[in-house]
């Protein structure tokens, strides 16, 4: 497959100069969890100095071709994992992203405020940044929230795709409704200790429970518009319009059955191959993908462009305005990606894109590093206030939901 821009040299120059002012934060990488399941996390087995586009999307000198800034890596662990092994599971991922910034501190530097990611860039080096994605993590425990907080992790998704005791996700069935009185009360404590509550993988009603109850910014560091791919891991208008207002940002993905309509009946034919398979259907392993490539092979899939990906922020902005927007790839956590945007090597092409449709260089800055840096940083200060007032939350979802 192949992917042209209109006059692409003379754009890709443009779009390349502009992320050298202001290189892309990227909400969303699980980079941390590819590592996991194809190298047991050994960077001398996968070193990332080396090119491995036959394995990852991302690698040192495509990170560089793309003009990331900034990166938020997904300290993923899935549902299938509970309790203690969730939690136990998710310290290993935060190890990795310790490990992966040690490795190559000239590239990377580990991220904990906004200010960091303002130093990381006038050093020319990566900011490294880490988010939870799934409540699952915390096991129904405030301490154990606390606990990422000090080891780095600055988001925490509050679902994946299954639902929690305490919050609803956006492809499970309701059952809670939203939030419960245990979930307003993680996303408090969130706001007390300036960790941004990350509303992509949720249900509508918990992101509007979520808006009601938070007193900072949220984020959305993976999730598209609704309006423009009727999917439910999107984001529906309503929620899009109370942005302004929260001071919140929302970073278009790049997975395909999030973005283009009509990819998303063929993923969920393609889901269902890798399952008959024996394979969990977001398995990106070699032997995973190579099942994914042969069902592709044998049924072509619908091909996503950067043009698909700035339908949704063409829309988004008009929306929720251009202060409210961002980008989270989804990289080393999909199998498909657009054409074009196949790797971390391809943030150009989508910045070029965006100038082909008049966007200007100040509203792009705004969209690949200024409105990302500022959420963390009003969080931060929310936090700074909240603690001044607030104790550490010891209440627990037996006491606020009855349950255990």
């Amino acid at each position: 497959m192949t992917f042209e821009l209109l006059d692409s040299s003379a754009l890709l120059e443009q779009a390349r100069a502009v992320l050298r002012d202001t290189p892309v934060v990227d909400g969303h990488n699980d980079l941390p969890w590819a590592m996991r399941e194809q190298a047991g996390y050994d960077l001398d087995a996968l070193d990332l100095a080396a090119d491995q586009r036959d394995r990852l999307h991302t690698d040192l000198a495509r990170l560089a071709a793309g003009g990331v800034g900034a990166q938020f890596w997904s300290v993923y662990v899935p549902a299938r994992l509970a309790g203690d092994h969730a939690v136990s599971a998710t310290l290993e991922q935060i190890d990795f992203v310790r490990a992966l910034v040690a490795r190559y501190p000239d590239r990377f530097r580990l991220a904990l405020t906004a200010d960091d990611m303002a130093a990381a860039r006038a050093e020319g080096r990566i900011a490294s940044l880490m988010g939870a994605e799934g409540g699952h993590s915390i096991d129904c425990s405030l301490a154990t929230l606390r606990a990422l907080h000090a080891l780095g992790v600055r988001y925490l998704t509050l679902t994946h795709n299954d639902n929690l005791p305490w919050a609803d996700s956006a492809t499970d069935k309701p059952a809670a409704g939203g939030l419960t009185r245990f979930g307003e009360e993680v996303v408090r404590e969130m706001n007390r200790l300036g960790m941004l509550v990350d509303l992509s993988h949720v249900s509508a009603d918990t992101m509007r429970d979520a808006l009601r109850v938070t007193e900072a910014p949220v984020l959305f560091s993976h999730s598209s518009a609704r309006a423009v791919c009727d999917h439910p891991r999107n984001i529906p208008d309503d929620v899009l319009a109370q942005l302004p207002g929260n001071g919140g940002v929302a970073m278009a993905t790049f997975v395909p059955k999030f973005i283009l309509p009509a990819a998303i009946e063929w993923t969920a034919a393609a889901d269902e191959n890798m399952r008959a398979h024996g394979f969990d259907h977001l398995d990106t392993t070699p032997a995973g993908m190579a099942c994914q490539r042969a069902f592709e092979e044998a049924s072509p899939r619908p091909v996503a462009t950067p043009g698909t990906v700035a339908d949704h922020l063409d829309h988004m902005r008009e929306v929720a305005g251009i202060d409210h927007i961002g980008i989270g790839g989804d990289f080393d956590g999909t199998a498909f990606l657009p054409a074009g945007l196949d790797d971390v090597a391809g943030y150009p092409n989508l910045i070029a894109e965006l100038l082909r449709r008049g966007w200007s260089q100040d509203d792009l800055g705004k969209l690949t590093w200024h409105n990302a840096v500022r959420v963390l940083r009003d969080a931060e200060a929310v936090a700074r206030d909240l603690q001044t007032t607030r104790r550490p939350s010891i209440a627990t979802i037996a006491q606020l939901d009855g349950r255990t």
